[in-house]
């Protein structure tokens, strides 16, 4: 597969890639620079937020709903207009955003973490019918949240345990039952980072540390990778007219390698799922 750069600018910590299906457009963030970022008929743009900024869902063609470090928003494209939608951890300084995504039934799925990786001190939350509830509590670090194409499933990792559970969800799109191991990556030593899953249900797990991006048939079987040129690969997202193009984004905190922290496009040979529209 033929890895390019997609951006060049380096995040010191690149996450949350999305494709906005309607806008054709990828977005994605620093969040330790706390900036959004994209590129407008090819050219770099970015906002400046003044706390962190994690992941995003598409509202409508103008509209994301982005996780900050206290609140879920409503962000105006055009006009850079941010509208308060619920409160996230407003009472707990040391947490911040992490992981998130919208799920099939429109809403969205958001985990957090210590901002110094506090052991247990974040959790992962669904937002749905303007409500935001607790679904897991005592997570390090949240990651991997993913949906399958046949609405059975959601899946996330709390990243030190190297384990992604898979959950299974009722017809509203609420977990059923106690989440279970899919992949277990102990025994390699990776570390789980952000995933997607792709039309065939197969899941494309970023593994910090290991500068690659793992794909995992239905049943958590490891398939093949994709390389990338940086180490700290954090989070995968299908887009292009086709959803063929696989983007990665990457960190460089801590690192002094020449591409750390750019954001990553290659053609797969395999098709993404359609971002699911955030209902509000």
């Amino acid at each position: 597969m033929n890895m390019q750069v997609f951006d060049a600018r380096a995040c010191a910590l690149g996450e949350g890639p999305l494709w906005h299906p309607v806008r054709q457009q990828l977005f994605w963030f620093d969040i330790l620079g706390m900036r959004l970022m994209t590129q407008d008929a090819g050219q770099p743009k970015h906002w400046q937020f003044d706390e962190h900024v994690s992941a995003a869902g598409w509202i409508d063609e103008n509209t994301l709903l982005i996780a900050s470090e206290t609140m879920l928003l409503a962000f105006d494209l055009t006009t850079g207009e941010k509208t308060k939608l619920i409160g996230l951890e407003v009472d707990q300084p040391l947490t911040r955003s992490n992981d998130g995504r919208a799920d099939p039934w429109g809403g969205f799925w958001i985990g957090t973490m210590g901002k110094q990786a506090e052991p247990g001190l974040g959790a992962i939350y669904r937002y749905f019918k303007g409500t935001l509830r607790q679904l897991y509590a005592h997570i390090t670090i949240s990651n991997a949240i993913c949906f399958s194409p046949d609405k059975r499933f959601a899946y996330f990792t709390d990243t030190p345990t190297r384990r992604v559970m898979r959950q299974a969800l009722d017809d509203s799109g609420w977990p059923m039952g106690t989440p279970e191991m899919h992949i277990n990556l102990s025994q390699d030593k990776m570390n789980p980072d952000g995933a997607v899953v792709d039309r065939d249900g197969f899941l494309w797990v970023a593994q910090w540390g290991a500068g690659r991006v793992a794909r995992f048939d239905a049943t958590g079987t490891f398939t093949s990778k994709v390389d990338f040129a940086a180490s700290q690969m954090t989070c995968p997202a299908f887009g292009g007219p086709d959803l063929s193009t696989l983007f990665a984004t990457s960190a460089a905190v801590g690192v002094t390698e020449a591409s750390a922290g750019k954001t990553f496009a290659c053609q797969t040979g395999f098709h993404g799922q359609k971002e699911h529209q955030v209902i509000l």
